[in-house]
């Protein structure tokens, strides 16, 4: 896995940049790491520098709460993740201590909704692949791409479902359906 480097440098400014990154430097390495090995194949295919910093600040941000995390260094409360060392504001003023080391947490993955940009990119991705099925169906016409990857992808329909509808056999259903996602994987390499 290789990336150019004002690729690196974009992933570390973003991450420098990310208010958790304080008094967690130690961290970097994970923080890069876990950002790059989340973002690898989005850095690869987004063209628009605006795009993908935009996306990256959100992969950046979920690599160093979950790096965090796994260090034992972030915990949820009911207001959302704070530091181990932060007091939550609902337990400052009581008085009785209780006892929690018989507790057992579990962390929830985050759930970041998506950005204007995220959404952006989605579509662009959508409408290339779309673009790519339409012109592999006309350069095939009698394989019938367009239907087979609107039953399989928009309508959710199973192999055995498609073979009956398209009347063919299941196994070519499944060879049709290789075929095109294989094409369709080389149009974004």
């Amino acid at each position: 896995m290789e990336l150019a480097q004002d690729k690196i440098d974009l992933i570390e400014k973003i991450i420098k940049s990310d208010r958790k990154f304080v008094n967690n430097e130690d961290l970097y390495d994970d923080f890069f790491n876990e950002t790059c090995k989340r973002s690898f194949v989005i850095v690869q295919t987004v063209t628009s520098d605006s795009a993908l910093e935009a996306y990256l600040k959100k992969i950046a941000t979920t690599s160093i709460l979950n790096v965090l995390k796994n260090e034992g260094r972030l915990r949820r409360s009911r207001s959302g993740y704070l530091s181990t060392n932060e007091i939550p504001v609902e337990t400052q003023h009581t008085t009785t201590v209780t006892d929690y080391s018989s507790v057992d947490i579990t962390y929830e993955p985050v759930d970041i909704k998506d950005t204007p940009e995220d959404i952006v990119i989605k579509k662009e991705i959508l409408q290339k692949i779309v673009d790519t099925v339409s012109k592999i169906d006309e350069e095939f016409p009698d394989k019938n791409y367009f239907k087979l990857y609107y039953l399989r992808y928009e309508n959710g329909m199973t192999q055995k479902e498609i073979a009956d509808e398209l009347n063919i056999s299941q196994s070519e259903v499944s060879k049709r359906l290789f075929k095109l996602m294989d094409k369709v994987k080389q149009t974004f390499n």
